[in-house]
């Protein structure tokens, strides 16, 4: 592989993973260009393309999918209560620009450095076939652009949600209206294609977007420090001498016909693999959002000595908007699943960080992975004027009267993979049994002795599959508890479309659940809070359920109406079935319903 000449100024000697050659620091962080489109009711073209994007200095060019082709697309950004139609248009030409293998997973004890799934590259053959039981993932290189995209966290009806199934071919438009009727956030759009939104946004489908206020506006954050972070993990195919090229490479581990979510040994920051950002001696305001596929981080800031600087930093918002105050990162570190965002401040500025570098990592790291995420150079001289941090932040209220039994009830089992025969996790709808129960285990019934209570309520799935009959209907205007009990397996990040909810509680427990069977042994019980973090009190439309966790969450469905989804967003269990639809109608409509006074109402309306 020719490798670019340019090197570093000064090489940083940091300790962490492997960088298979390439220079951590080495580029600049780019700032994707910002659109404001302009007026009351204004209206923008973005246009999906193929593009070449290097992604690190020492890299050939890499062949994306990219909208108006920057790798992340232009940050859009708008007024509150600015109307704003969009026509998505794809222009891509070509097929998925991706190498697709799957590799069987090591045995159990093998050293991670050792794990293929960590490396660039894949076994091959001497006339380039996989090898070593390695094999390529059948017709991901035929598959075609076909795009829709989501606004991730947006108010809008069902007709501009971006429909799993309303994806368009080359030549074609998808036409949708933000009302951005919302406080100020940091949003971010990506594709949503059905059974392949995990490609589509590998190969660069994806960008932020910003709604701004008057009552943000006159806290004085940092207006010329305001900075997007996304932040993605990729791998790369690698030459005969093991040196990364620019083809993306989607590598996953394989245990039997199951595929274990993508991860990858590079990080990028705003398209750039492990890049420096030269900051003067004041606040910057960072929008980060996790646009990974499956990647969880733990953020924390580190001096050269490896010593932490967290208490530079605060959390100033989440994922649907401003928190009532600034907050300090948790003690461990912040930790920022799959779709989640987070609005932080980083005051350079504090004594002792003149002339010094810093650097965002990722403690949640494999061991065998570069820790490292991007290096921040505080400048000697002072900036234009410090921007200081208000001490309380005039959030516009979110949180409801919790009141249980009394709002809609939606539940939902997040059960193992290998449940029932399946190899993937499952997303099951319940509905409350109140006549006969049958005795435990059963197939398809789960029982939790719920400890508001001490009733012990049995339920039975009616849905799974994304193309089952819907059996969530929510009532506009409605406020819905949702309730998410994880049975065992990996932890979800589960997004809901439209709302931003607050998380009422987060409840620990030890599953006694029959995989086999597909149901529990006896009922769910011992449950004990699990307090949840300050961030946490913010808006949110993404929050993470761990194994033998219950997490409720309230949202109140005032505005919008239609047809939307909810789902996990590591991107393969989303693509492998864990996505759901639901309804939201006028109450008035629902009387009319054809499923009222069936399982579809008593799925949420609690018992």
């Amino acid at each position: 592989m020719a490798k670019s000449s340019t090197r570093p100024e000064v090489a940083e000697p940091v300790d962490g993973g492997p960088t298979f050659g390439l220079t951590k620091f080495l580029d600049p962080l780019p700032v994707p260009p910002v659109r404001r489109p302009r007026g009351r009711d204004a209206e923008l073209t973005v246009r999906a393309v193929t593009t070449r994007v290097r992604l690190h200095g020492q890299l050939p060019e890499t062949v994306l999918w990219a909208y108006d082709g920057h790798f992340p697309g232009p940050t859009i950004e708008v007024e509150r209560d600015q109307r704003l139609r969009v026509s998505w248009t794809n222009d891509v030409t070509g097929t998925m620009p991706l190498v697709a293998v799957r590799v069987p997973l090591a045995p159990a004890g093998t050293p991670p450095a050792e794990l293929s799934s960590n490396n660039p590259g894949y076994p091959r053959n001497p006339d380039g076939s996989p090898a070593g039981g390695a094999a390529h993932i059948d017709g991901v290189p035929d598959v075609p652009a076909w795009l829709v995209t989501h606004l991730h966290g947006a108010d809008a009806n069902g007709g501009s949600d971006g429909w799993a199934h309303n994806a368009v071919l080359r030549g074609h438009s998808q036409l949708v209206e933000y009302p951005n009727r919302q406080p100020a956030a940091s949003l971010w759009y990506h594709d949503h294609a059905m059974a392949i939104t995990r490609w589509n946004v590998h190969v660069g489908l994806f960008g932020a977007y910003r709604i701004r206020d008057e009552r943000e506006k006159a806290l004085g954050l940092p207006d010329d420090h305001d900075i997007p972070l996304l932040i993605c993990d990729r791998n790369l195919d690698a030459d005969a001498d093991g040196n990364p090229t620019g083809q993306l490479l989607f590598k996953v581990d394989a245990i039997g016909t199951a595929l274990v979510p993508f991860t990858g040994p590079f990080t990028l920051v705003n398209g750039v693999i492990w890049p420096h950002l030269d900051v003067e001696r004041d606040t910057y305001r960072f929008r980060l959002a996790n646009t990974s596929n499956a990647r969880f981080y733990r953020l924390n800031l580190i001096n050269e000595d490896g010593g932490s600087e967290n208490d530079a930093v605060r959390v100033i918002g989440t994922d649907g908007g401003l928190l009532p105050r600034p907050v300090p990162l948790p003690e461990a570190g912040l930790v920022l699943a799959p779709a989640e965002r987070a609005d932080l401040a980083i005051d350079f500025g504090r004594d002792g960080l003149r002339g010094r570098s810093l650097r965002l990592t990722n403690t949640e790291a494999n061991a065998a992975l570069e820790p490292d995420i991007m290096q921040f150079r505080v400048q000697g001289r002072p900036g234009r004027g410090a921007v200081g941090l208000p001490e309380s932040l005039p959030a516009e209220p979110l949180r409801l009267a919790h009141v249980p039994d009394e709002h809609d009830q939606v539940w939902i089992a997040l059960v193992p993979p290998g449940t029932a025969g399946m190899a993937h996790p499952q997303m099951w709808e319940l509905r409350e049994l109140d006549g006969e129960i049958p005795p435990l285990p059963a197939q398809n019934i789960v029982q939790v002795t719920d400890p508001r209570t001490g009733r012990t309520r049995t339920f039975q799935q009616v849905a799974s599959l994304f193309d089952d009959t819907v059996s969530i209907f929510v009532k506009h205007g409605s406020t819905v508890e949702w309730n998410f009990i994880h049975f065992g397996g990996p932890a979800h990040p589960v997004h809901i479309h439209l709302v931003q909810f607050q998380v009422v509680a987060r409840r620990g427990f030890t599953p006694d659940f029959d995989v086999a069977l597909g149901g529990t042994t006896s009922p769910a019980t011992g449950f004990t809070d699990i307090p949840l973090e300050q961030h946490e009190h913010g808006r949110k439309d993404t929050t993470v359920v761990a194994g033998g966790e219950w997490v409720s969450v309230l949202g109140r469905f005032g505005e919008s109406t239609g047809q939307f989804m909810y789902h996990c967003h590591i991107l393969d269990h989303e693509d492998e079935g864990m996505m759901r639809p639901f309804v939201v109608h006028p109450a008035e409509v629902a009387e009319f319903h054809p499923h009222r006074g069936g399982h579809g109402h008593e799925s949420y309306r609690g018992g």
